[in-house]
């Protein structure tokens, strides 16, 4: 069946796009959905402890934001908005710009006393190549300078940085937040490492492309972004233990999704690499590494709706928002999460498929 993007909207609320995160981290809601008994709990995302179990593996992507929102100047004196998305070497960076117009090739602008870019070309989709120029450390005056690059849809401003990063945020390199990774605090953390949970990190740099809105009308016309990720030996040999055992795999986040089955054999078995992805995952699609799924809830029409769908069936997706939306869930970077567990009818289900409530 071809899918158009329409087959994937549904009708949100505006006062249900959350503008702030939730304190403390593991106080937002948390919708759980069981594939295989196909019932719905509402609970609060602290409980989910109560549905992991010794020896599954939780997969987080450890991906850390960057400041990457800059403001500059012209020599005469116009303001431009600079957004880094992605970095070629050690001074040269892909970044968007507003207005364009103002960037030509050839043209410096000037952020600070301290840092200045210089635009070497422009990418067929109108991004432009910069090359900056700094006196210092580049990442501390990043942190100095930089605020964050908080999604279109959220109008509030942030009074804590950190509170748009995960507690286990590593690596430098994204332009937006795994944002299903938001809920977890530390203590929430070691109670699941408690419980013989696993924890495998992965990571995958998030760029602007995951806010992009599908033009085309069928989907699978749909360009996807690129985006660059990295499995360690130590993760895949955690994961790859976990499959030979028949262990759950729980993928935090869409990152982590495309992540894992962009580097799955046929068998759901991982190894040591790295390199870029434009996975898109949509239904129907036979996932052959992630077992179930913690996420957030997304846009319209987005292609992250679509990975959701292509995990639960779309019109279950499409019926799983609605009762979002009716039991007043909050939406998007900042609002609940969604457990999905469990077999769908056309899988082999396994007894440990079935949740536990400890």
């Amino acid at each position: 069946m071809q899918y158009k993007k329409s087959d994937f909207f549904y009708d949100l609320p505006e006062e249900l796009i959350a503008q702030t995160p939730a304190e403390p981290r593991d106080s937002s809601r948390l919708l759980i959905y069981n594939r295989a008994q196909k019932n719905v709990e509402h609970k609060i995302f602290s409980d989910i402890t109560q549905y992991l179990r010794e020896g599954d593996v939780l997969v987080i992507n450890n991906t850390k934001v960057l400041p990457a929102r800059l403001f500059a100047h012209t020599e005469s004196g116009g303001v431009v908005e600079v957004l880094l998305l992605k970095r070629y070497d050690i001074n040269t960076w892909e970044v968007l710009v507003k207005p364009g117009r103002k960037c030509s090739i050839g043209k410096t602008l000037i952020i600070s006393n301290r840092l200045s870019l210089t635009v070497t070309d422009i990418t067929a989709t109108g991004e432009r190549v910069v090359k900056f120029t700094y006196e210092g450390v580049f990442e501390e005056i990043l942190e100095e300078l930089g605020s964050m690059p908080l999604p279109p849809y959220i109008k509030t401003k942030l009074k804590d940085k950190t509170r748009y990063q995960t507690v286990y945020a590593k690596v430098d390199g994204s332009a937006a937040a795994p944002t299903a990774g938001l809920h977890f605090t530390p203590e929430l953390l070691k109670a699941i490492r408690a419980k013989g949970v696993y924890i495998a990190e992965v990571l995958l740099h998030v760029g602007l492309g995951t806010f992009r809105p599908v033009k085309e009308d069928i989907i699978t016309d749909h360009k996807m972004h690129s985006e660059y990720f990295e499995i360690s030996k130590d993760a895949a040999e955690i994961i790859n233990s976990a499959k030979c055992d028949g262990r759950r795999i729980i993928a935090v986040g869409t990152t982590s999704v495309r992540t894992l089955e962009s580097a799955a054999d046929e068998n759901g078995f991982v190894k040591e690499c790295s390199g870029n992805t434009q996975i898109f995952i949509y239904p129907p699609y036979k996932f052959k590494c992630v077992d179930a799924l913690i996420t957030n809830f997304h846009l319209p029409e987005s292609t992250l709706i679509m990975l959701v769908a292509a995990m639960t069936g779309r019109e279950e997706a499409l019926d799983l928002y609605k009762t979002a939306v009716d039991k007043r869930y909050r939406f998007f970077s900042f609002g609940d999460a969604m457990l999905i567990v469990g077999r769908s009818d056309d899988e082999k289900e396994k007894p440990q498929d079935i949740v536990d409530k400890d």
